[in-house]
């Protein structure tokens, strides 16, 4: 049986970073971010090239263990095989190991690059294969739900397919993050929390996490209470004692803030009133960052934007 046939033009895909949790919502709730990682992907006569500009540049890995290259070659694989060659150009803006889904971006880019530059792929791989295909790859589906769809996300699994959907968060809504120099890997966080919980904190946080669907999309003045987590940040706190310190003292001055994903990022969700006198107040040991809601999720572009 003939393989699957290729364009010949490149094709461009751009990925937004995503804080995941938003305090109550463990493993559940998304946001994406207007912070983007571009990926350029052309189908060669033969090898592999990348070139990385940015986050990771130094770090990063030039070869098929590359997060983005294995899950275009999951990708592929699922639409009937391997393109000759791969030539890769990467423009990093989201931080690494920092909690705002670097791994997320790579993985979403790779598959929904291997869709787009092979002719008739909608049809094996539409959008909900492309969100269980993702999840596969990630092992959770909270990151690369928002990653995918943009805006404000609820994601699940079902039968052991992952599931989702997307929210419109509130438009007011300005998120500022506050990144620190030095990252805490994901299984680092993870493997601090502990196997069981006490039933008053799982029903608290269940009524958070409701609260906080209706503060995201429709009351964002019910930001601080519905942010309120006691399933994981405080467990987590030890590898990350700034990041909590911060989130303390923020939500003492009535800022709604989050450990963004596994941490150690900081996020505040305030306002236009608000964000520039939020963004001043964390000091010189953090990059603070007034973003923008991503509503795209990821998204194919032309190459001369």
């Amino acid at each position: 049986m003939a393989g699957p046939a290729f364009r010949a033009a490149a094709v461009r895909v751009r990925v937004p970073a995503t804080s995941a949790n938003l305090g109550p919502g463990f493993d559940a709730l998304g946001l994406s971010l207007g912070l983007y990682d571009d990926v350029v992907v052309r189908v060669a006569d033969s090898g592999l090239h990348i070139d990385i500009a940015g986050e990771g540049s130094e770090t990063l890995p030039r070869d098929e263990s590359h997060l983005l290259v294995r899950s275009l070659r999951t990708a592929f694989d699922l639409l009937g095989g391997q393109p000759r060659g791969l030539e890769i150009v990467c423009a990093n803006r989201i931080p690494h190991g920092r909690g705002l889904g670097s791994s997320s971006a790579a993985i979403c880019a790779g598959i929904v690059a291997a869709r787009a530059v092979t002719i008739g792929a909608e049809a094996k791989l539409d959008d909900t294969a492309l969100l269980e295909l993702a999840t596969e790859i990630e092992g959770h589906p909270d990151n690369v739900a928002a990653c995918l769809l943009g805006g404000f996300t609820l994601s699940w699994m079902e039968g052991g397919a992952a599931r989702a959907i997307r929210m419109e968060p509130a438009d007011s809504i300005v998120p500022v993050v506050f990144v620190p120099a030095k990252p805490v890997l994901t299984e680092t966080a993870r493997g601090l929390l502990p196997r069981t919980v006490p039933h008053v904190d799982a029903a608290a946080n269940a009524g958070r996490a409701a609260l906080l669907v209706e503060a995201l999309t429709r009351r964002p003045e019910l930001l601080l209470p519905a942010t309120e987590d006691r399933l994981h940040q405080e467990y987590r706190a030890p590898a990350m004692p700034e990041s909590a310190a911060l989130v303390e003292r923020l939500r003492g001055d009535g800022i709604p803030a989050v450990i963004s994903g596994a941490g150690p990022t900081v996020m505040a969700l305030a306002d236009a009133g608000t964000a520039d006198k939020v963004e001043a107040l964390a000091g010189a040991d953090w990059a603070a960052n007034r973003l923008s809601l991503d509503v795209q999720g990821a998204s194919v572009l032309p190459l001369a934007t």
